[in-house]
């Protein structure tokens, strides 16, 4: 015959194992993290308080597995010319990387992945001119096929990726 106090240190033991076991299996997921997971790096963007566009961007590269830090500006022509992006390469937000490179506009994340893992030489980073239809960020247009640029510290650019279809970058 089970006593109350018998029933309450049974379930007590049930709990525990439970919660252990979770516990566990909680901590082998964090251990076990993809390299991806655990080298991306953060990312401050600098960005208009007005501008809708942006927070989806940054919600796209945080799915991506960046961490962003926003940053409401309400002139980043400055910022802009301090890191070397000419007028014919900018859009609406500048992301910087915590090792100093320059994602200007709609990149997609996986261009910035592969960017950071290349680190191509004489590059300050990539850009996305102007507001691409369709492309990361502004989804909510019609697709429109664009180039992301790999800007390189002369001034100079080159096609980095030519983005012919929407689904092409993800």
């Amino acid at each position: 015959m089970f006593f109350p106090n018998q029933i309450a240190k049974g379930l007590f033991a049930i709990l525990a194992t439970i919660f252990l076991t979770a516990y566990s299996h909680a901590g082998n997921d964090a251990q076990h993290a993809t390299p991806q997971q655990s080298t991306m790096p953060a990312m401050d963007v600098y960005k208009s308080p007005y501008c809708g566009c942006c927070e989806k961007w940054i919600a796209h590269i945080e799915k991506n597995g960046f961490k962003a830090t926003a940053h409401n500006m309400d002139d980043l022509s400055a910022l802009k010319q301090e890191k070397g992006i000419l007028p014919k390469y900018q859009s609406c937000h500048t992301a910087i990387s915590k090792d100093g490179f320059v994602f200007e506009g709609h990149v997609p994340a996986k261009y910035i992945q592969k960017f950071l893992k290349e680190k191509p030489e004489n590059a300050i980073g990539l850009s996305a001119p102007g507001m691409p239809g369709g492309s990361a960020g502004m989804e909510g247009s019609p697709f429109t096929p664009f180039n992301v640029l790999l800007l390189k510290n002369d001034g100079s650019s080159e096609v980095y990726a030519h983005i012919k279809t929407q689904e092409e970058q993800y």
